[in-house]
């Protein structure tokens, strides 16, 4: 065996046979490997084995105009298998597929040059290691992460119903594009590949298919030593219709595998595709060949193996890009075209409808959205923010149908159903509200996929659960795409369920991702701030965090206005040149002003601080920071009921922190908040003593 391993045999069908497929697959062989050798890093084994399975999704079915790269009603394609990026590269290349910049202008140059390819993993290049949206033209999602590009791949099956659900009309046939996804044995690992799957599954997406390279190799060795199940038949258990293809190399075999997905009408696509990582090299069907460089020499014995020049790098015969961009042109031209003259068609015939969907694919806003958004009156006993943000939420959604979401089997605690709407379901995809099940992970890289589809999506559960899903919450940062997270329960305020669901770190560690902007709103009026800055900036992801508990509606003709939290930060009330400065967020400003109140009493000049987002208060300039807490002022106190990791940067040496350095416990609020010191007397005593010691 490791005999034939070292000298592939061309009477397997390793040398080139010299048809146009065959020189299109082995170019995207050899220039991974290339590639992988050049940067003496990567992983080659997997594009090696799954070329033939890209070359023909892309030549011979996916929907994809080159020219044209964000058609709205292009196929998409993710390589949740990330780690192969150098498979996706070459397609990209080879497709010719024309570079856009973020506001969608054409650049004049290719997406991917040969150049490129060349400077795979290199510093500023357009080929990182691992696929990153935004970065590269062609690109549908940032994927690495095993299992998210699974998830993804859901959410844009999903918006593709619900798109379809809503613009579609007689004679117009705007939304019908389907979604591949190119999954591995790490994929089929993961927990949240099988959330989403399940997902999909009940929803019956049929306009979804996942290729499962099943080449049972990781990185550790063969696949048995931890996986050994039949993925196979877990796919037809969540509904799905399952295919085998033997041979990855069986190019027939695979289109009529992909002919069976597009004639399938009542369920997602599984087409477990059977490879040899690394093919036909002297690695060929071993980890060597997964996560590290071929090595020169190996390179030079695959390329020999193949048929291909030994002495050429980064080589492309001629005519083998020119034909594959023809390959996809043909199709996929004609049908974008027609796409174009029917829009032009349906803005006649149904002006509101495309004045819609003008608005939803330039991410701009409707006139009026927010003229529903209800204004609170003061109120001592108040209302909590989870009950607010619904009421704000449920003013919105009307006038902003493509902001769609729910939540892990918690929308009656989250209040993220919109009422009196109907469900995303198989029997109604132009449903409003989404039920993910109790699959926050899941959920998560779904809602990514949705967001990435032109969607606004959001998805909720109690912030102690953030935990299940931090890989979707960080993807959505690095992409940049304004995916809203909804998390309530959000302190010790929950009382007697005590520390299990009682976040104490939790928002230390979201703050800690760079462009996520987490909003703690400390009333009701901050909530409805909070939703305006939320739904008015796409450009990045937010985390809200509400109460469970009610808290104070402030008297904004006393206090100051509510729109303060687009800034981060904003003087609520207080002394032009205070003593103290008390700084709190969420259900604690409440508790920061009813100490500075008695603070004022016993005439001390105090100044009161809602800090709703550091991030937002973080993109302030230097002025507008000293206005709100001026450097000379070091009696500083911060008061939120969550870990103490951060605020230091506020408070500075000489403050302190009411905060918790524990977990909490199970009792009623009240109860809670004396044991942990979240009390009008004890701020004022801190306060008092701060005072003392400056």
């Amino acid at each position: 065996m490791a005999d034939t391993q070292t000298q592939p045999a061309a009477a397997a069908g390793v040398h080139e046979d010299g048809s146009p497929d065959r020189l299109a697959i082995d170019t995207i062989r050899t220039l991974s490997m290339d590639a992988v050798q050049a940067a003496n890093s990567g992983h080659p084994g997997t594009p090696m084995a799954l070329a033939p399975v890209g070359q023909t999704l892309w030549t011979k079915f996916l929907r994809y105009d080159p020219t044209t790269p964000d058609w709205p009603n292009r196929d998409r394609f993710v390589l949740s298998v990330g780690h192969a990026s150098m498979l996706l590269y070459s397609l990209i290349h080879l497709a010719g597929i024309e570079e856009i910049d973020a506001e969608g202008n054409k650049t004049g140059k290719p997406a991917l040059s040969l150049h490129d390819l060349e400077q795979f993993r290199q510093l500023d290049s357009k080929t990182p290691g691992h696929p990153e949206y935004r970065h590269t033209t062609g690109v549908e999602t940032t994927t690495g992460p095993l299992g998210q590009g699974c998830g993804n791949s859901v959410g844009m099956a999903i918006a593709e119903r619900w798109l379809a659900a809503k613009f579609n009309q007689p004679n117009f046939t705007l939304f019908d594009h389907d979604v591949y996804a190119l999954c591995g044995d790490g994929d089929m690992m993961e927990g949240v590949s099988a959330e989403a799957a399940s997902v999909a599954g009940h929803l019956k997406l049929s306009n979804l298919c996942w290729i499962y390279d099943s080449n049972h190799i990781s990185i550790e060795g063969n696949t048995a030593l931890a996986f050994d199940e039949d993925v196979g038949a877990r796919f037809v258990a969540y509904g799905w219709n399952v295919i085998h293809v033997d041979d990855a190399n069986d190019t027939a075999a695979l289109s009529a595998a992909l002919e069976t997905f597009k004639a399938t009408t009542d369920k997602p696509t599984f087409i477990v595709v059977h490879s040899v990582i690394g093919y036909g090299s002297p690695k060929a069907g071993s980890e060597k060949a997964h996560g590290e460089p071929l090595g020169v020499e190996n390179v030079r014995l695959t390329k020999q193996a193949y048929g291909w020049p030994e002495d050429k790098q980064f080589y492309v015969p001629e005519g083998v890009a020119e034909r594959f961009k023809a390959s996809m042109l043909d199709r996929a031209g004609p049908l974008r075209q027609e796409w174009e003259a029917k829009v032009v068609e349906y803005r006649a015939a149904h002006p509101e409808l495309a004045n819609m969907l003008d608005s939803m694919l330039s991410d701009s806003l409707p006139d009026g959205w927010d003229a529903d958004i209800p204004v609170f009156e003061a109120d001592a006993k108040g209302v909590a923010s989870r009950d607010s943000s619904g009421k704000v939420l449920n003013a919105i959604a009307p006038k902003l149908p493509w902001l769609l979401g729910g939540s892990a089997d918690l929308a009656p605690s989250t209040k993220t159903d919109i009422k009196g709407a109907p469900s995303f379901e198989a029997d109604n995809y132009g449903g409003t509200n989404f039920h993910f099940g109790v699959r926050e992970h899941g959920m998560g890289a779904i809602v990514n996929g949705m967001t990435l589809s032109h969607l606004r999506g959001y998805g909720s559960t109690f912030l102690v659960f953030c935990d299940y899903m931090r890989a979707p919450i960080r993807l959505s940062a690095i992409m940049e795409v304004g995916s809203v997270w909804v998390f309530t329960h959000d302190s010790i305020g929950v009382g007697e369920d005590g520390p299990t669901h009682q976040p104490i770190e939790h928002l230390a560690t979201l703050r800690a991702i760079p462009g996520l902007d987490t909003i703690r709103p400390g009333d009701a009026n901050e909530v409805a701030a909070a939703w305006r800055a939320i739904v008015e900036d796409a450009s990045h992801p937010t985390a809200l965090v509400l109460s469970r508990q009610a808290l104070p509606t402030l008297d904004r003709t006393k206090y100051a206005s509510a729109d303060g939290l687009k800034q981060g930060a904003y003087v609520l009330d207080g002394d032009e040149n205070p003593e103290v400065i008390l700084i709190a967020t969420g259900s604690e400003v409440s508790l920061a002003v009813a100490a500075h109140e008695k603070l004022k009493e016993s005439g001390v000049a105090s100044r009161v601080v809602s800090m709703p987002s550091w991030h937002r208060y973080e993109l302030q300039d230097a002025a507008y920071k000293e206005s709100v807490l001026p450097r000379s002022v070091k009696a500083r106190i911060a008061i939120e009921m969550a870990g103490e990791i951060g605020w230091d940067r506020y408070v500075g040496l000489d403050g302190k922190t009411v905060t918790m350095s524990t977990f909490g416990a199970s009792a009623p609020i009240a109860k809670l908040e004396d044991k942990y010191g979240f009390t009008v007397d004890n701020i004022v005593k801190i306060a008092n003593e701060l005072r003392e010691t400056k």
